[in-house]
Formats: structure tokens, C-alpha cells, sequence
């Protein structure tokens, strides 16, 4: 006949249901300051000193059991602590992919050395003319000029940006992205070759029947990708018949317009490009970018401009940021939702798991109950476990943060073109410890429900 004394069920796994807790001074301790009263006590009732006293007696012995029980259900514990590592994780480099954004982006502004933007009141995307951005601005030259021709503002530059058909053979053309600027400047970097030389002789005071520079700047990745370098011709246009007609040659290698749209990019005069794509017409551009005068104050040029023309929205460098991250608040709201899910998914497999291990080491509980270890220091024991079980999610997680962060980068690298992009705030990491060991106890709460009535200290007749 089956022994069913309390504190000797055995487990699943074939171990002593009392597992970690056989031998352990668990009633002494918690009768340690409670149980036998304070001396000073004439009815042998714990004081408040006596209960101090002992309280780091207690507590040694309520986290050296609920880590002696964690390790016995090990296959559980390392389960709970993954799903807690795991929602963590996913915080971490969503912070990071928040924070890499903005400073990805303000560094991206300040290479453009320019101070203000004038656009309509948002870019889009086209798919006129081969794709692009969106024409926000007409008569481009013309409101270039006049605001150029203001003493506090030293140059405005009408740009646009759209999809070309470029490549080496003309039976094999590729789309790619084409910047137009109206010439070099401090604004265009260039790594290799002279750069565009000369002046617009296309735009012809507004004719746009002047003859093409048939200059182009490429970047690296298209050089590598068309295998072709300075002083090489690439066809460019936006149809493939014009494109097929139409050789440019390659005058300079930059960087510069590659690294702020995070996309490979060849570069060609603002005209040329309106005319290539089809919007001479209206000379659209897609935005002005503004560089005031030295001494110049860049809010009060902003408030005379936006004055001037209340037709465009005129940015600074940080109100454009804000701006184009406005614009992909959907994808803001789908990561943040995605942190949710994360969250609430480690959450209930933390407190499912630890509510499984509860309720399988019920004898063990009971058997504490029943030897003098109060109720409020068992649950403190399931407390402690969800605590710990948070705190080793943590632990696991901010150490695969940054791996998961570099191979993050690799990745979005090779899609974007914009380096160094996830990049894990410090102020971050206090913050996950919070939330993880949050959700470790907030599982034990759920847990400790789960924790039986006391065993009975007298057998039934």
C-alpha cells in the first residue's frame, strides 16, 4: 500500500518531492525573531525589534530555498527565464532601433550642412515618371532665387529626387534612385574625380533648352554594382527609350546624398533630372535647402520665410526630422505593439510556468505549512522565485544585446544602406531591469494562488 505521508511525494522525475527543502532549518528560521518571542516580552509575543532582528535570518533562508527549488525544476526555470530574456530582448532593441533612428538622423542633417528645409507639407512617394519622391514644390528655380536673393540667406539649392533607368548596357538597365542638385558646393562631397564643372547650361534661364553637362556623380555601391569609376559612361533616364539614348559620364564619386537617403544614389543637375523625368514643365522639385548667411540668425531667417511663403512648411534640421519620423507613425505603433506582445508573452509563460512548478511542488508546500513556516513566508518564497526568474531574464538578455544588435545592423546595412543603426541606449538597461523584474513577480502574485491549504498536523481517524 502506497506511503502517502506529507513532504514525501515524489515528483515527475522520480526525485523526493521535498527536493531542495530535506534538512533545511526552514521552520527554525522562521520562527527565528517570530516564533519564540523577544525576551523583553512578558507574554512571549514577537516585538517589532524581535521580528527586525530576525528579518535577515528570514530572508537568507526564503532565497537560499527559492533558489535551491529553482534548480531542482531546472528544465522549468530555464524555460521561464527564456520567455523573460526574450521579452526583454525584443525592448532593448526596439529602443535602440527608436534611438539609432533619431541620432542616425540627426547626423544625417548635419552632414547636409544646411539650415532649413522648405517643402509642402509632406513628401510622399510617386510613382509618376519612373518613382521618386513626391514634386512638392513648382517653379523650384524661381523661389530659389528669390529667396537666395534675401542678405540673411546665402544659398538655396532646389532638389529633387527620383528613379532612373541606369546601367553600362543598354539591353540590361536597373532603377536606381537620382538626386538632383544644381551643382557641387561644400554640400557634395566628393572621394574621387573633379565633380560637376561649370555651370547649369541646361535650365537656360527656365527654356530647359540649353545642352546636358552629361555629368554624373555615382556612389560606391553603384560603382561597385555597375563596375565603373571615373571618367567610365553610364546610361541614364526615365524611360529605358530615353535611357538607352542618353550616356552621362561619370565626373566624381560621393557618398553624400548614398548616406542620407540610406539608398544607393547617382547625382545629376536638378534640371537635367526634371527634364530626364518628365517634370521640366512645372519645374518640380522636391524640396529647397536652405544655408543662411554667416552671422545669421537661423529662427528669425525661418519666421521670415515661413511668413513670406505660407504656402511651404519651412523646417529647421530638427523640425524636418521630426517631420519625416512623423510620417511613419504606423511603424512606430506596430513596433511599440510588437514590444506589447512581447511582453505580455513572457509575461503569462513566466507566471504559466511558475504556477506549474507551484502546483506540482504542492506537498513541499504543504509539508513547510505544516512544520512551523508561516504562510506569508511561503508566499515571500514564491515571490522570490518569480524575482529571480527575472532577474536571470535580464541578466541573459542584456548579454545578447549587443550581438543581437551588431547582426541587427549587419542585416539593415545590406537592406538600407544606413550603418550602426540599432544602437541599445545605457539608459535602457536599468529600465529592462525593472520591467523584468517586474514580470517576474508579477508572476509569483499570479503563483502564489496557486499555493495549497496547510497540511493538517494531526492524521484523520
Amino acid at each position: 500500500m502506497a506511503d502517502d505521508r506529507p513532504g514525501e511525494d515524489r515528483d515527475a522525475s522520480g526525485g523526493d518531492a521535498a527536493g531542495p527543502f530535506a534538512g533545511d532549518g526552514a521552520g527554525a528560521s522562521e520562527r527565528d525573531g517570530t516564533g519564540a518571542g523577544d525576551a523583553g516580552s512578558p507574554t512571549g509575543a514577537p516585538t517589532a525589534r524581535g521580528r527586525l532582528r530576525g528579518f535577515p535570518t528570514r530572508a537568507r533562508a526564503i532565497v537560499g530555498l527559492a533558489w535551491r527549488d529553482l534548480a531542482f525544476a531546472r528544465g522549468r526555470t530555464l524555460l521561464a527565464v527564456a520567455g523573460v530574456a526574450l521579452a526583454v530582448l525584443t525592448l532593448l532593441l526596439l529602443a535602440g532601433t527608436s534611438a539609432g533612428v533619431l541620432e542616425t538622423g540627426t547626423q544625417q542633417f548635419d552632414r547636409a550642412d544646411r539650415d532649413l528645409w522648405v517643402t509642402g507639407e509632406s513628401i510622399g512617394l510617386t510613382t509618376a515618371g519612373g518613382g521618386g519622391f513626391e514634386a512638392t514644390i513648382h517653379d523650384a528655380h524661381e523661389i530659389s532665387a528669390e529667396m537666395e536673393s534675401r542678405p540673411e540667406v546665402s544659398t538655396a539649392a532646389p532638389m529633387a529626387f527620383q528613379t532612373l533607368y541606369v546601367g553600362t548596357d543598354p539591353e540590361n538597365l536597373e532603377t536606381v534612385v537620382a538626386t538632383g542638385v544644381p551643382g557641387g558646393g561644400s554640400a557634395v562631397s566628393i572621394r574621387e574625380g573633379s565633380g560637376f564643372t561649370g555651370s547649369d547650361t541646361h535650365y537656360a534661364d527656365g527654356t530647359y533648352d540649353g545642352p546636358l553637362t552629361k555629368e554624373v556623380l555615382i556612389d560606391e555601391r553603384i560603382a561597385e554594382r555597375f563596375d565603373v569609376a571615373v571618367g567610365d559612361e553610364l546610361h541614364l533616364g526615365g524611360s529605358i527609350t530615353r535611357a538607352r539614348e542618353t550616356r552621362y559620364e561619370v565626373v566624381g564619386v560621393s557618398n553624400t546624398f548614398s548616406s542620407f537617403l540610406g539608398t544607393p544614389t547617382v547625382t545629376i543637375r536638378t534640371s537635367e533630372l526634371q527634364t530626364l523625368s518628365g517634370t521640366a514643365g512645372t519645374d518640380a522639385a522636391t524640396m529647397i535647402a536652405i544655408t543662411v548667411a554667416d552671422g545669421a540668425d537661423v529662427e528669425a531667417v525661418h519666421d521670415e520665410l515661413q511668413a513670406a511663403y505660407p504656402e511651404y512648411a519651412v523646417r529647421t534640421n530638427e523640425e524636418q526630422l521630426e517631420a519625416v519620423v512623423g510620417q511613419q507613425t504606423a511603424v512606430f505603433v506596430g513596433a511599440g505593439l510588437l514590444g506589447a506582445v512581447a511582453v505580455l508573452t513572457g509575461a503569462a509563460l513566466t507566471a504559466t510556468l511558475l504556477a506549474l512548478h507551484v502546483y506540482q511542488r504542492r506537498e513541499t508546500f504543504r509539508t513547510l505549512r505544516a512544520v512551523g513556516v508561516g504562510g506569508r513566508s511561503v508566499a515571500s518564497l514564491v515571490f522570490v522565485q518569480g524575482a529571480l526568474v527575472g532577474l536571470g531574464g535580464w541578466l541573459v538578455a542584456i548579454a545578447a544585446a549587443d550581438p543581437a544588435a551588431d547582426a541587427l545592423n549587419r542585416l539593415v546595412a545590406r537592406v538600407v544602406g544606413f550603418d550602426g543603426l540599432v544602437a541599445v541606449p545605457d539608459a535602457a538597461l536599468p529600465l529592462s531591469a525593472v520591467v523584468a523584474i517586474g514580470l517576474g513577480t508579477v508572476a509569483g502574485v499570479i503563483a502564489v494562488w496557486r499555493l495549497p491549504a496547510p497540511a493538517s498536523t494531526t492524521r484523520g481517524h
